[in-house]
């Protein structure tokens, strides 16, 4: 087996080609975007290159077939917050043999370890956490979601066999857009909104701007702080909205105020573009922007995912999640507007919001892993903590 570092464009092609062996076979898989994967590849579009590094690879059997790929990284920003300093890898494939997985996490290791990391995450992205994080572990019978990895079921045992441990599981949770909020949450709900002047609303009347002024608000009120999640600053919140307009559908971007009129929640949606990319074939070339722009217009997607659902830390137990589950299921009912949502994962390091979704009837719709390998095979393991 040899390992061949994507530095060229045929190389590139070949990274991107390395799934049409994996899921050659698997009618559920969607091929993630190849313009979304570059673009965390180029420095010029990924400010993490400022003082981070990332590398992939290509692996080829003796017969010259390609086996696999991975990629490396060294997240600056987080990098040295743990025990041990600690990198990453993602955009793992493998085929369905121990031995040539191995050697690829051996490579990723080697090159992490040159970089003076004593640790390695994975699958994780060289970026936020809300794409290409996590190994799936259950449910390979529906078809992925956009931006969220999906694997073969053989995947979590190679990481295992290696040596990775859990270091914190991930839960997403769907739950029908009709079905009703439980009684008991609907009395909280109107005593909440009427004792403490509470409202929730869309963005239909809201600019950009105000769109990433509230996001930013919720953002760092409910997450900022905690184990590497860095407090948000504007221009961060700004650029993350600014990415979503071209698929942002605003009747579903939902914010809860206080009596100030202050953001104090936030439920973040798009619609499931998955239902759309399945067209295009893995690249929104010329051919596949003129598909994604007719299926947009047709109204193609019937389930929306929440991207990000939370809840300022002060608010919370107070029934603030109920109202805002319970005002967008009336919304989307009474405008016929998509069937199922699906939320995006949480951490088994939330337990609040975890009881906040079963609270709310959300099914465990799926579950994935993030793994962490010590170098030092002594060492002590400790999992991510919970969020106090």
């Amino acid at each position: 087996m040899r390992a061949v570092i994507v530095e060229d464009k045929k190389m590139i092609d070949e990274f991107h080609r390395v799934p049409n062996t994996i899921y050659a076979n698997d009618a559920n898989y969607i091929a993630h975007i190849r313009q979304d994967i570059e673009k965390i590849f180029d420095p010029s579009k990924n400010k993490l290159f400022k003082d981070g590094k990332a590398i992939r690879w290509v692996f080829y059997n003796n017969k010259g077939q390609k086996i696999g790929r991975l990629a490396a990284f060294v997240n600056s920003k987080t990098a040295h917050t743990e025990r041990q300093p600690t990198g990453g890898i993602g955009f793992f494939e493998s085929i369905n043999d121990e031995k040539a997985a191995h050697f690829m996490f051996d490579t990723g290791k080697k090159w992490l370890a040159d970089q003076s990391m004593e640790a390695m995450d994975g699958p994780v992205n060289f970026g936020e956490r809300n794409q290409f994080w996590g190994c799936l572990t259950k449910n390979f019978t529906d078809e992925n979601s956009y931006g969220m990895n999906y694997n073969p079921d053989y995947y979590p045992a190679f990481f295992e066999s290696y040596g990775f441990k859990t270091y914190f599981k991930q839960f997403i949770y769907s739950r029908p857009v009709y079905q009703p909020v439980e009684e008991v949450f609907v009395k909280k709900v109107e005593r909440l909104m009427k004792e403490q002047n509470i409202t929730v609303k869309n963005s239909l009347d809201l600019s950009i701007d105000q769109i990433a002024d509230n996001f930013l608000t919720v953002y760092n009120g409910a997450w900022g702080g905690h184990n590497n999640f860095k407090m948000m600053e504007r221009k961060q919140a700004l650029k993350i909205i600014n990415s979503m307009k071209p698929v942002m559908d605003k009747k579903i971007v939902i914010f809860a105020f206080d009596g100030d009129n202050t953001p104090i929640g936030f439920f973040i949606n798009i619609p499931e573009l998955n239902q759309i990319f399945k067209f295009v074939n893995g690249s929104l070339n010329f051919l596949g922007k003129m598909k994604f722009l007719y299926h947009k217009w047709k109204g193609t997607p019937t389930t929306m995912v929440g991207i990000v659902f939370g809840v300022v830390r002060e608010w919370h137990g107070k029934g603030v999640e109920g109202a805002i589950i319970h005002w967008s299921g009336n919304y989307l009912t009474e405008n016929q507007l998509y069937d199922k949502i699906v939320m995006q994962w949480i951490g088994d390091f939330n337990p609040k919001m975890i009881k906040v979704a079963e609270n709310l009837n959300a099914a465990k719709y799926r579950e994935m892993i993030t793994y962490r390998y010590l170098f030092d095979r002594m060492a002590k393991f400790e999992r991510c903590p919970n969020i106090e």
